[in-house]
């Protein structure tokens, strides 16, 4: 447990920020899962309209250091590779 002031104040900081950082997380993933979900259904034209969303969420989370930049670029070309495929398979 902390002894100082800092440190118990620097706790609380810690925990607010946990907070805030899981919500863009959880809305990046779930944005992924959700355009994976719809590829797989074949849904490419909604596909479309959340892999944007992903994309832009991951570019969020990166600018304030909840991810690493490249983990969101490497996200974001996994996914885009993936949907693109499917584009191409339908076509």
């Amino acid at each position: 447990m902390a002894n100082t002031q800092s440190a118990i104040k620097r706790i609380r900081r810690s925990e607010r920020r946990r907070k805030i950082n899981q919500v863009h997380r959880s809305k990046a993933r779930t944005y992924e899962k959700r355009t994976r979900m719809l590829i797989a259904a074949g849904q490419i034209e909604e596909a479309e309209v959340v892999a944007l969303q992903a994309v832009r969420s991951l570019d969020k989370a990166a600018q304030k250091g909840i991810i690493h930049k490249n983990k969101a670029a490497r996200s974001k070309s996994r996914l885009l590779k993936r949907l693109n495929q499917a584009k191409a398979a339908v076509a």
